[in-house]
């Protein structure tokens, strides 16, 4: 079984007694946005497309009542993904394990994720699980250090370590599940304790992957870490224009959305043409003011010609999320004579969300024409618009 031809399933951590915090409850059960911490985690899961499942891993004597909460919580915000639970164990490993154990037999990548860790992307567990294949069973999340940090013995530092080497680790983190079971047994095999289950799979001796992490994702650990959740309803709404024309002519073969429209007339372009994704791209970069889709990708660069406009739009909504920035909702309108888009509309939606990672329901296409007025109503050519609305956190 490949990589690829297996599906992928999400194990959420929520099972430490999350001492650290007080208060008589552990920190995953803390409320965020009106429900507890761990939802979050899954409600952001559910929004990636490859994702099968979420096994939630909970403390063993609150179990049922957990299990209750999700079935509670699904009733009145539908993850549309299955769910199952199981009870965690002594150590984070032993939950994880326990949370391998109650994967599916189909699963064969997953994503393993503290709860504590509430404000990760769709687009950056998206990215981890891209980044597997057989010869990376594993991929992490990480960011830069920029503390000096120092190895200290007895009260006394004895060295100061070249940062400049040196990344802060995150989760989700995606594995083949394979893999991730295999060292697992090596820890049990060999004592072995790790903080995260990436360590175990160095031990193996198995290449790591490193993924752009977020600033954002950051812990909730301690009790003055709750600001952060105090501070998470408090965001900024950006909202970004694009806008962009192609006209009729020999060249390429016509796309929108990502979606190949046969019969369509031939576009004039550097690119391959794709005038709905030009506008989006547009509009992802007036969320963070990051100019416009020539000065990012000029129609005069060899190295895009020809070039899927998925690539540009990928590009930009990386350094949007990077930013901060939250996409929540899409907006389009396609103007032309010809072709007819409506047979086309959904396809190109769906296309859309899954670029987005965006459920479907927040992704708007729409068609209109001119009624034989302008240059698209004389069959000349075609635009698009595009709105984007995202939220900046504060």
């Amino acid at each position: 079984m490949t990589a690829r031809a297996s599906t992928t399933w999400a194990v959420i951590l929520a099972a430490g007694s999350g001492t650290r915090m007080g208060g008589d409850r552990p920190k995953q059960f803390l409320t965020l946005d009106g429900a507890p911490l761990f939802w979050r985690s899954a409600e952001t899961f559910s929004h990636i497309p490859d994702l099968a499942g979420i096994v939630f891993v909970f403390p063993p004597a609150m179990l049922d009542e957990s299990a209750r909460m999700v079935e509670e919580l699904t009733a009145s915000r539908p993850l549309g993904l299955p769910w199952l639970t199981t009870a965690g164990g002594e150590r984070r490993q032993d939950s994880v394990a326990n949370g391998l154990a109650a994967l599916p037999k189909e699963c064969g990548r997953v994503l393993i994720h503290d709860s504590a860790r509430p404000f990760f992307s769709a687009g950056l567990a998206t990215r981890l699980i891209d980044a597997l294949d057989e010869e990376t069973p594993a991929a992490i999340p990480a960011v830069a250090v920029t503390d000096t940090i120092k190895e200290c013995e007895s009260g006394c530092v004895t060295r100061t370590l070249d940062r400049s080497r040196l990344v802060s680790v995150q989760t989700p983190q995606a594995f083949l599940r394979d893999v991730l079971e295999a060292a697992h047994a090596l820890a049990v095999e060999k004592s072995l304790q790790a903080t995260d289950d990436a360590s175990l799979v160095e031990a193996l001796g198995r290449p790591v992957a490193i993924v752009d992490g977020e600033q954002a994702n950051v812990k909730i650990t301690n009790p003055e870490d709750v600001r952060l959740l105090q501070k998470e309803a408090a965001m900024i709404p950006v909202t970004g224009f694009g806008y962009d024309v192609h006209k009729y002519g020999s060249g390429r073969p016509m796309v929108l959305g990502g979606v190949p429209i046969q019969g369509g007339p031939e576009v004039v372009a550097h690119s391959d043409g794709d005038v709905v994704l030009h506008a989006l791209t547009d509009a992802l970069l007036g969320c963070m003011g990051g100019g416009d889709i020539g000065q990012r990708f000029p129609d005069n660069d060899p190295r895009f010609e020809g070039m899927e406009s998925s690539f540009f739009l990928r590009e930009v909504l990386e350094d949007v999320r990077r930013t901060g920035i939250e996409i929540v909702h899409a907006d389009l309108t396609i103007i032309a004579q010809i072709p007819k888009v409506g047979p086309h509309r959904e396809r190109i939606a769906k296309n859309i969300a899954a670029l987005l990672a965006l459920p479907p329901e927040r992704v708007a296409v729409k068609a209109t024409t001119e009624e034989g007025l302008g240059f698209t109503g004389q069959k000349l050519g075609i635009k698009s618009v595009a709105v984007v609305s995202a939220i900046r956190r504060s």
